[in-house]
């Protein structure tokens, strides 16, 4: 038997199993894919708070949008949260405000022009899918390459240790 460039050895392949199944599990992809939907996710709200709060990029409707609204609240969650999502730092935390946020935002902005059950006729589809997407990363976590995952793993020399 030799080693692959994994390091592992080389055995042959039990009949059911795959090249792929054996070489890059499940787990490894589920977690990194978890990782770009939480990185690509976090970007675009930072985006929607960064338009809200500073103007950029540049949205005609938020010109005039006082920090004391609605709105503006709004947008220092999605800043914030969206960084802190963006990061994986306090993951859970953040995505489980930011998807109240997003179904506070369904049933105000868009619901109440009617149509509830029909987010493609009140154009609040962006607001469910991140409602639901910050739902899912409120209850598998951050995934791959997040802050959290650094803390987790960090040595524990020097705290007190429960008996």
């Amino acid at each position: 038997m030799s080693g692959n460039w994994l390091g592992d050895t080389v055995e042959p392949l039990g009949r059911g199993r795959t090249v792929v199944g054996t070489v890059f599990s499940r787990q490894m992809w589920t977690a990194r894919a978890l990782a770009a939907l939480r990185i690509v996710a976090g970007y675009l709200f930072v985006q929607h708070g960064t338009a809200k709060l500073f103007g950029v990029p540049h949205v005609a409707m938020f010109d005039h949008l006082s920090l004391y609204s609605l709105l503006g609240l709004a947008g220092v969650l999605e800043l914030v949260g969206g960084a802190l999502v963006l990061l994986g730092l306090f993951t859970r935390q953040a995505a489980f405000i930011l998807s109240g946020e997003m179904a506070v935002a369904y049933f105000i902005a868009h619901a109440s022009s009617g149509n509830v059950l029909l987010p493609t006729l009140n154009e609040g589809e962006a607001a469910v899918l991140y409602c639901f997407v910050f739902l899912l990363l409120s209850v598998a976590g951050p995934g791959a390459w997040s802050v959290d995952s650094l803390r987790r793993s960090a040595p524990t020399a020097g705290r007190a240790t429960p008996a």
